[in-house]
């Protein structure tokens, strides 16, 4: 399967049919630095095309109904599927091939969330009637679609957050114009043609491959995209926001997630937890552990166990069943996080374990001795580093969770029910994870953050809630 990945030419995906372009551009494994394919890269007008065409297939009835059944269908086609679209991920993104798999499951899973609410879109009534003068009124809302929606989607989870923006935008009933990452194109091109099999209608779906930033300054130019869903740098983001004016944005941005083990934490499970979720898709997400922070009369029993549990982790081949990290997107990103490492010593910060860089691979890696000004604490790192810290006091550790630009999610291990509440109230981030990492997701529940983070929820059902928009109905009888 990927050998047939390997040598194959994919032209934009617009109105149902492949477009081939004059120019191309070649997706990498990121494993082996050789091409995977071939993808199309778009013109101005191309994406002014696909707008047109998405605008045009909105006047054509698509019922709840029916999107339920395209969208449940797809995702029956995806998990029957789910070796293929595994193997793909693990050579366009360097996935380890076990979480490339759960990523096809979870996408799967977010298709079905989609179609589910698709069915459960409703308003309210009002009572007008109870305004003076108005005795003989009744009034409630509808939703109804926000129109042509444009969908900008990172690297790191190419597949489970296209179903993230896509899902929900079809469920609601709107048209989408797909602009996924340049590096990591394949998996949503092969999505798309997926959604056709499933018999979403013609002009539902574009995807446009090429420049990201050309792409999305012409899809910001056009007047016909009625909204924009943006998942990636929060750079990006505050420009999307600045050129869009008064239409619709939603945004799902950087974090530099911070985890707490308090003094009465169980530490062989916060371990072996924070171990897991700092370095996933080797450290590649937004809410992968970066800052932990430790009570100081555990500190040094938590340290050992975190490091035990890190030798464990397998480094290499993603296609490989063994490896639990592989390579990072691009060698230019291996090197940054080296450089910053590097950094991070010369000011003080002792290495308990990794530090090293082969190619675009670089190893797991604990830093501690760190203070909260250096870079792999204040900026956000999004490779396999974490820095771990100690702290004294709950008040202490919550003001230091929230100096920070970001408050996407953060993690607290805690049998305190008092301080969990505390925290709860006073941690300014999006969620609040008790008793697991930051890390922690599931594909229904709503997601986003505040500050740098972003603006906007994900999982269906409340982006759903971003993706329409409500109409009172008020009769006169």
């Amino acid at each position: 399967m990927v050998n047939e990945v390997e040598v194959k030419t994919y032209g934009l995906y617009m109105n149902s049919a492949w477009v081939p372009t004059a120019e191309t551009m070649t997706v990498q494994n990121k494993y082996t630095q050789e091409p995977a394919a071939k993808v199309a890269v778009a013109t101005q007008a191309h994406v002014d095309q696909a707008v047109k065409l998405a605008k045009e297939a909105l006047k054509k009835p698509f019922a709840p109904y029916e999107r339920y059944k395209v969208l449940m269908k797809a995702a029956e086609l995806l998990l029957s599927r789910k070796e293929q679209f595994a193997q793909v991920l693990a050579a366009e993104v360097g996935k380890p091939i076990r979480e490339s798999r759960g990523e096809v499951e979870r996408a799967a899973q977010t298709l079905q969330v989609s179609a589910e609410e698709a069915k459960r879109i409703q308003g309210e009534g009002v009572p007008v009637e109870a305004a003076p003068g108005s005795e003989n009124r009744m009034a409630f809302t509808i939703k109804v679609p926000v129109g042509v929606i444009a969908a900008i989607t990172p690297f790191n989870v190419p597949m489970n957050l296209v179903c993230h923006k896509i899902g929900p935008a079809l469920a609601a009933g709107n048209s989408v114009v797909l602009k996924p990452a340049e590096v990591t194109p394949i998996c949503a091109l092969m999505l798309a043609e997926l959604l056709q099999e499933a018999g979403l209608p013609d002009g539902r779906l574009h995807v446009l491959t090429g420049d990201g930033a050309q792409i999305g300054n012409w899809l910001l130019q056009n007047e016909d995209v009625n909204m924009f869903t943006f998942t990636g740098s929060p750079r990006v983001g505050e420009l999307i926001r600045s050129k869009a004016g008064l239409r619709k944005v939603a945004l799902e941005l950087g974090n530099n997630s911070a985890t707490v083990v308090h003094q009465d934490a169980d530490l062989d499970k916060a371990a072996a937890l924070i171990s897991q979720k700092s370095f996933n898709n080797a450290g590649q997400v937004c809410i992968s552990v970066q800052r932990i922070y430790v009570h100081e009369h555990v500190y040094e029993s938590f340290l050992a166990k975190l490091i035990e549990n890190t030798k464990n982790i397998v480094v290499g081949n993603p296609v490989d069943e063994k490896t639990d990290v592989g390579p990072m997107i691009r060698l230019s990103e291996a090197e940054r996080v080296e450089a910053w490492v590097k950094e991070a010593v010369e000011q003080g910060a002792h290495i308990e374990i990794g530090g090293k860089r082969e190619g675009a691979v670089y190893y797991p890696t604990i830093l501690s001795n760190v203070v909260d000004d250096m870079k792999v604490c204040r900026q956000e790192v999004f490779g396999p580093v974490v820095a771990v810290a100690t702290y004294a006091s709950e008040d202490e550790v919550i003001a230091r969770v929230n100096d920070s630009d970001y408050g996407l999610q953060a993690g607290l291990f805690t049998n305190d029910l008092n301080f969990a509440m505390k925290a709860a109230r006073e941690i300014e981030v999006g969620g609040l994870i008790v008793n697991d990492a930051s890390a922690y997701r599931v594909d229904h529940m709503p997601y986003g953050g505040v500050k740098k983070s972003g603006t906007g929820k994900e999982g269906p059902k409340y982006a759903i809630e971003e993706m329409t928009e409500e109409r009172i109905i008020v009769f006169n009888l």
